[in-house]
């Protein structure tokens, strides 16, 4: 897989513009700010796939990318206080609808920040992933903001804190950490093994 070849396909903002589900699918999901555009961009090697902002809540649509036969979803980030109900609400409906729309969805990446115990909301998507059946890997982004000590004693103490045993893949859209162990999860999941 040439993930250079990547290319952005479309956005939506409400449930009912989405596109069918055509082509197997890589859903990005994660809290605001949690830095999914910029795992997107590091993951692809390019600059500006996925916008990416200090500001969180700057992704409010679903943005779909493609790349051999394989559609990318990056969703919106959840949990960021500073936008209105009515926002807020738009945004759980679109999310809600991605997920329980028979969507031909192979993997979802779920990303957490690595420097914190995971948020409320992490947790309650968390439990909607495991209770779906559909199949999705952790990412612990951020890593490179830790000393080796620290970055240490957080992976010791994930599993107890999202109380499971997933794989945890510890990632930096800097330094470039854990981006060959995502592209194999990918090749995995786009060839139907995962």
């Amino acid at each position: 897989m040439n993930f250079h070849n990547v290319e952005f396909e479309s956005s939506f903002g409400i449930s009912s513009q989405l596109p069918p589900s055509d082509k197997p699918e890589i859903a990005f999901c994660g809290r605001s700010n949690v830095g999914k555009s910029s795992m997107i961009n590091k993951i692809f090697n390019r600059k500006s796939l996925a916008r990416v902002s200090s500001m969180p809540g700057k992704t409010v649509t679903i943005n779909f990318f493609t790349l051999e036969g394989v559609r990318f979803a990056d969703l919106p980030g959840y949990g960021y206080a500073k936008v209105s109900k009515s926002e807020k609400a738009r945004w759980g409906k679109l999310m809600e609808y991605y997920f329980t729309s028979e969507r031909n969805l192979w993997l979802c990446f779920l990303l957490l920040d690595i420097r914190h115990p995971p948020s409320k909301d992490d947790l309650t998507m968390l439990s909607f992933l495991r209770e779906s059946g559909n199949p999705f890997t952790i990412v612990l982004t951020k890593a490179d903001k830790l000393s080796k000590k620290e970055l240490a004693a957080r992976l010791e103490a994930f599993p107890q804190e999202i109380e499971g045993d997933e794989h945890l893949t510890p990632f930096s859209s800097k330094t470039g950490q854990g981006v060959e162990q995502l592209h194999e999860i990918i090749i995995q999941a786009a060839s139907g093994n995962i």
